[in-house]
């Protein structure tokens, strides 16, 4: 407030009207003696400032800020450099604190932040606005929030320990999960579909939530974005809302969803990622046993139950998702579970004919319980099915798009036959792993160390018998192999065949005695 003060009594200086009760006034208000007062007014007299002048200080220029970049931010090595340059001659450099004082005033905390470890870094020290409790997606179903979400806990995966991912939808006005999908690996557009019908339908399993919404708000992933996806969403006239990738707070509610199952639900299960560990980061417990993944999936639902129906939110003024999602008389709009099922399934696009043996289908054959009895070989038809889950299609009517029915494959291993051969799998793809490792281990060089400026050296001796042994050897690989007919005899040719006539031999010129 100097430069206000200071021109008020300068205006009261230039009527005549400034008296020491006016100076003293101003003093006291802002916290300031008398004498400073009267020396702000002597100044704004003699040079017409009235305002606080900045001091000469150090300034960092461009240079300077793209050579502090490249050290990482690293300003006490930046110091040692400029001191450096100084005793070669250079122009003067500042003191460390003078230093760190302009690189303050030049950066803020994200800058320097994002200048030492990257964007990721600066991006925590944005300030993001809260989206308003009133307007767009005030009431239930106005707008959902989808992800996915790597479990940070091992379960028992057919006796391999594996991270499940879930997929869900966020209800952003209640807080209310409306529906999820666990799947044992990384998540496909299956899953999204999956979670999307567990969402939409309301049953018991996670309360009264669901129906239709008006738009899903998702990030760029590659199975949100899907045809599939698009398609069912297009279906119900739900508007998508596609976020850029990497921008976390633009869908804070399943953001926040996400960071509460991990510190509220899986800090309590067995294999926990983020547990407590030993000095040399050994878990504390390695032996304890892993959940089943049925068992995982168990626990989460009750975690879900707890969360919509016992856990009052801060931003619901209190309330339990349910008692907002009650309190809120917005219609819900449902649709029926056999129609919601078949809206969720890609088209094949081809239209098949029912034969004997049933529907051909990616060299497979299915056969439904409706087919039989019915004459519907020769019947033309249409497929509908679940992306990655081809143990079972949906066939309609080519002519009039009507429902038949179901179709399971015709020939489906069995789970022993299943097992044995994913064994199998894991058996070669392991010693395809040993091979590669002992030629990596044979193609690797090793440099011998070394304390000053020299050429490197290659370490590992060979004998020249051992090198000229190697060499053959590869040589032998490189060259073709050679051909023995003799190795089998032919066959006599059969008896009907019409064999080529031998060449004609043409009998030697004479040669000439002179010659």
């Amino acid at each position: 407030m100097r430069g206000p003060a200071t021109r008020r009594l300068i205006s009261l200086d230039a009527r005549g009207e400034l008296t020491t009760g006016h100076v003293r006034l101003v003093a006291s208000c802002l916290a300031a003696s008398e004498r400073t007062v009267w020396r702000w007014l002597a100044r704004a007299r003699a040079d017409g400032h009235s305002e606080r002048q900045p001091r000469k200080a150090f300034t960092l220029t461009d240079d300077l800020l793209a050579h502090l970049a490249l050290l990482g931010g690293n300003c006490a090595r930046l110091h040692r450099e400029l001191v450096a340059q100084e005793r070669a001659g250079g122009s003067a450099a500042p003191s460390r604190r003078t230093l760190y004082r302009a690189v303050n005033r030049a950066l803020t905390p994200g800058e320097k932040a994002g200048i030492r470890k990257g964007e990721r870094a600066r991006r925590r020290f944005d300030v993001h606005l809260r989206r308003p409790t009133d307007g767009e997606g005030h009431h239930r179903n106005a707008i959902w929030e989808g992800d996915h979400v790597e479990m940070p806990v091992k379960v028992d995966v057919d006796g391999h320990l594996r991270k499940p991912w879930v997929t869900w939808f966020i209800d952003c006005a209640t807080d209310a999960v409306c529906g999820l999908a666990i799947t044992p690996t990384y998540p496909n557009r299956a899953s999204v579909l999956a979670a999307l019908r567990a969402s939409i339908m309301r049953d018991d399993r996670y309360g009264p939530f669901g129906g239709v919404p008006a738009a899903v708000r998702i990030d760029r992933g590659r199975d949100f974005l899907s045809t599939t996806v698009g398609a069912a969403l297009g279906r119900f006239a739900v508007l998508v809302g596609e976020l850029p990738g990497y921008h976390p707070h633009l869908k804070g509610r399943v953001e926040a969803l996400n960071g509460a199952v991990q510190t509220m639900h899986c800090k309590s299960l067995p294999h926990y990622t983020g547990q407590a560990t030993e000095l040399n980061g050994a878990p504390i417990d390695p032996d304890a046993p892993a959940l089943l993944f049925e068992d995982f999936v168990e626990l989460l639902l009750d975690w879900v139950r707890e969360w919509n129906v016992d856990l009052p939110k801060p931003a619901l003024a209190g309330r339990t998702p349910l008692q907002a999602w009650q309190d809120d008389a917005w219609p819900v709009d449902d649709i029926p579970a056999k129609d919601l099922r078949l809206f969720m399934l890609e088209d094949d696009g081809r239209v098949r004919t029912i034969t004997g043996d049933g529907i051909s289908w990616r060299s497979r054959m299915y056969v439904g319980p409706w087919m039989t009895g019915k004459g519907n070989a020769g019947r033309k038809v249409r497929l509908r099915y679940m992306p990655h889950h081809d143990h079972e299609i949906e066939v309609f009517d080519a002519v009039t798009g009507r429902h038949l029915g179901p179709a399971d494959l015709s020939d489906q291993a069995s789970k022993q036959q299943v097992a044995a051969v994913l064994a199998s799998r894991r058996t070669a793809s392991k010693r395809v792993k040993q091979i590669l490792k002992a030629a990596a281990k044979k193609r690797r060089v090793r440099y011998a160390a070394v304390t000053q400026a020299e050429p490197p050296r290659v370490l590992g001796a060979l004998t020249s018998e051992e090198a000229s042994a190697e060499l053959q050897q590869a040589e032998q690989g490189e060259r073709p192999l050679p051909v023995n007919p003799d190795l089998i005899p032919l066959r006599p040719p059969a008896a009907g065949w019409v064999l080529p006539r031998p060449p004609q031999q043409t009998p030697a010129p004479e040669q000439d005695d002179q010659s």
